[in-house]
């Protein structure tokens, strides 16, 4: 019962708008929210948010499907600086009332294409949540703190 692990593919034009985003000039939050299409086994655009809160992009997810989120943030750190991290977030949703909508041959999509997007957009600051709740300003600047 060895069932190979799917990898999807990066779509090509996706790809071109995260390399873009990656280099945006904008000073504010944005957000790309990305899905895969299973029967094309492919990483396609979902959405894409300007100016857009930790807290408003938790409402933007499905609290029972996973999704990939490159996310542009504003950091202020402590000492007075600002920078712009590029975050990669993998939501992946977990518990018995998620059957419903995530069954585990897409979870394990997801799961295996998630390195390569990673590699794709070349990001180091990756997370994972598990609760679309656990989504929070908060949250976010707790995670960017290791990488002061």
């Amino acid at each position: 019962m060895s069932e190979s692990l799917v990898v999807c593919d990066v779509d090509e034009d996706l790809v071109k708008k995260l390399k873009e985003f990656r280099f945006r000039k904008e000073t504010n939050n944005a957000a790309i929210i990305m899905k895969i299409d299973k029967d094309k086994q492919l990483v396609i655009l979902e959405e894409e948010h300007e100016d857009i809160s930790p807290d408003d992009l938790k409402d933007e997810l499905p609290e029972r499907q996973p999704r990939f989120i490159v996310y542009s943030y504003k950091y202020q750190h402590d000492d007075g600086r600002v920078s712009y991290p590029l975050c990669f977030i993998f939501s992946s949703p977990v518990g018995k009332e998620l059957c419903l909508g995530c069954r585990p041959e897409q979870q394990m999509m997801y799961a295996g294409s998630k390195n390569k997007l990673v590699q794709t957009v070349q990001l180091t600051k990756v997370f994972e949540i598990r609760n679309t709740e656990d989504l929070t300003e908060e949250w976010l600047r707790e995670k960017l703190g290791f990488f002061r």
